[in-house]
């Protein structure tokens, strides 16, 4: 079957997000507009009822709200930082149109949110009871996401038109010769990356493997493109990617403006965003100025009542017309404000989404350079390379994929992201081969299976160990225990109650040697993980009740999801693989570039635990037993259940 010509290509992909729009669409009214708060709690998807902990204003005079959940309220939750939200009243048993607000959301841990409310005062009823804070099904992100494909359909543009034909396959990326440069901070085949990106004419490609300092080599190709280019536009999928790059980059002195709304940053990089700039500049006090005066003579105006006579009317309308001429002169420095500012950076930070923003409006970019490119949906990567003559791409998609909702959109193509098809499509591409962060026994595995065995563990990082003869990698076989999985019957999620106690059991036991040998200096974070959300709710409840643990409690820093762990490490690494049934099945755990983001998070130890009678019927699987038992650090859970 031949593959689609490219304007084909497009046309399909505007389908295919139509119906990824529809199913999450669907998903939110069914998990939410027809449930009860209980049932969306359940579900990860509101908090209630929610206790204000505090108010006050950010450095842009936007409402703030840090609230709480009920300690007994468990449930793992789908809230995180740039969520759009409500916050919510249910005093009168319904949710009026006076009775909620929208919300962005700053930052959710396990107990507490921070949220900014798009309101210009509190409301009245927050100080009540019965408030909740619920998640809210974002429209904007497909129009915008459309609006991209549309504009590639239809573009007379000869740079953007060249670009899409080169990324997708139909014409040959172009290099230029230049003298080879070198980073003394980077290796061999960073550099070769950076000379890469240094000759590329329409787009080159990061390909970075977990810990092989993909940021680093990106943000050195960022300083040299701005030694021959003013300005760069910088995206990624997420708010975190982009301030990571924004942190790294105000490190090296550059001139970097972040786009976004305040409350979708982080605290590190706010004095970089461009409301911070907009309040600092040297125009604003008079900006400020001009508005206030606005507002006295539209207050002065609305106190002439209806019985007046002439003269009256006449200074009212001379009110009037001064406070929309003065609004109208607030208008023009406050854009003359935000031009300043933009034309004087450096770079130009935000998410893929956020580059459709009226601030970048008209404005065209030599270069763009987009971060967790292999994590974003195709019609999203469009909208900032839409603005460019070319592109660079870092990612791996051997990583997690961008989450779809809908199955048949997902099968369709609309799993396979630019960054992908660009990849292996062109010849513009460089894998970093030296990791820095596992030993390299927890390396070899992923390297095998995901990177031609290319990688290399760096000599700084390829022997580390928790304490002396310590296994980096440890296999714990649950089969013919009996320890059957089971299904949560409100999220269908998979949960293993018996492989979680033995989890915590093996982790005390561990915790316990490290600590007789004198070295939990070395431990400083532990992470869980299971590919089940349900399983780590069982994992999250027997932590919390294990009287044992509190003494250690400090080194386990997150017990979560495997996509809650993309872009994290720690020093001990534990995964329980949950399936055990007598039909193999495996699931999702078939998705094994979620296992690679899962087995790689570990910097210095491993730990698995399954049942090898379930998961061997998947090749893969069964590799991972044979590199256990190479390495002769493959375990029976019968060695820990009697002791």
């Amino acid at each position: 079957m031949s593959r689609l010509n490219i304007q084909e290509e497009i046309l399909q992909l505007v389908e295919l997000l139509k119906m990824e729009k529809e199913a999450e669409m669907d998903i939110y009214l069914s998990s939410v507009a027809n449930s009860s708060f209980h049932d969306q709690r359940n579900m990860g998807l509101c908090w209630y009822p929610v206790k204000v902990l505090k108010t006050g204003y950010d450095f842009g005079e936007r409402l703030l709200v840090r609230v709480s959940r009920m300690p007994e309220h468990k449930h793992s939750h789908s809230f995180q930082s740039g969520k759009l939200v409500r916050m919510f009243s249910n005093a009168g048993n319904s949710v009026g149109e006076d009775d909620f607000v929208t919300a962005v959301v700053n930052s959710a841990d396990e107990r507490e949110m921070l949220i900014t409310i798009n309101a210009e005062e509190l409301p009245e009823w927050i100080d009540g009871n019965y408030l909740g804070v619920q998640l809210l099904f974002d429209e904007n992100v497909y129009r915008e996401m459309n609006a991209a494909l549309q504009y590639l359909l239809e573009t007379k543009e000869e740079n953007i038109n060249r670009l899409k034909h080169v990324l997708l396959g139909e014409q040959t990326a172009r290099f230029t010769e230049k003298d080879k440069i070198r980073a003394s901070s980077l290796n061999d085949s960073q550099n070769e990356a950076l000379n890469l990106i240094n000759t590329a004419l329409d787009v080159a490609i990061i390909h970075g493997p977990p810990g092989t300092g993909k940021t680093t080599t990106l943000v050195e190709s960022i300083l040299t493109t701005l030694q021959s280019e003013a300005q760069v536009l910088v995206a990624a999928s997420s708010n975190a990617a982009v301030d990571l790059l924004v942190e790294k980059l105000n490190a090296r002195a550059v001139q970097v403006v972040r786009l976004g709304h305040p409350a979708r940053v982080t605290d590190e990089v706010l004095l970089s965003t461009l409301d911070s700039r907009f309040y600092h500049h040297e125009n604003y006090k008079n900006l400020r100025t001009l508005r206030r005066q606005a507002d006295e003579y539209t207050k002065l105006a609305s106190k002439y009542k209806r019985h007046f006579g002439e003269a009256e009317r006449e200074q009212r309308r001379l009110l009037r017309t001064e406070a929309k001429k003065l609004r109208q002169e607030a208008q023009q420095l406050s854009y003359y404000i935000t031009s300043d500012i933009i034309s004087k950076a450096q770079v130009i930070a935000c998410t893929l989404h956020g580059a459709s923003g009226d601030v970048l409006k008209g404005i065209r970019f030599k270069t763009v350079f987009l971060d967790e490119a292999s994590q974003a949906l195709e019609p999203a990567s469009w909208i900032p390379i839409a603005k460019a003559n070319r592109v660079i791409f870092a990612g791996d998609h051997k990583q997690l994929p961008p989450t779809i909702k809908s199955m048949k959109a997902a099968q369709n193509g609309l799993q396979n992201t630019l960054f992908e098809k660009a990849i292996t499509r062109n010849k513009a591409d460089v894998m970093l081969n030296v990791q820095y962060r596992m030993n390299d026994i927890i390396m070899q595995f992923s390297s095998k299976q995901f990177y031609r065995s290319e990688l290399k563990a760096h000599p700084s990082v390829a022997t580390h160990l928790i304490f002396e003869n310590d296994s980096p990698v440890e296999f714990i076989d649950t089969a013919g225990t009996g320890f059957f999985e089971e299904q949560n019957l409100e999220t269908k999620s998979i949960y293993n109650k018996d492989e979680a106690t033995l989890l915590l059991k093996h982790l005390l036991m561990y915790l316990e040697k490290v600590e007789a040998s004198g070295s939990l200096r070395n431990l400083t974070s532990i992470g869980i993980i299971s590919p089940y959300r349900a399983q780590t709710v069982v994992l999250n409840n027997l932590v919390s009740a294990n009287d044992a643990l509190p003494h250690y409690l400090k080194s386990i820093t997150n017990i979560n999801t495997v996509d809650s762990f993309q872009g994290q490490e720690r020093d001990v690494i534990y995964i329980s693989l949950t399936r055990s049934n007598e039909k193999s099945e495996i699931g999702f755990l078939s998705d094994l570039r979620r296992m690679n983001v899962a087995m790689t998070r570990a910097r210095k130890k491993l730990v698995m635990i399954g049942d090898s009678a379930t998961l061997a019927s998947h090749p893969f699987y069964a590799d991972l037993l044979d590199y256990v038992q190479q390495y002769a650090v493959y375990k029976s859970a019968y060695e820990y259940i009697y002791i």
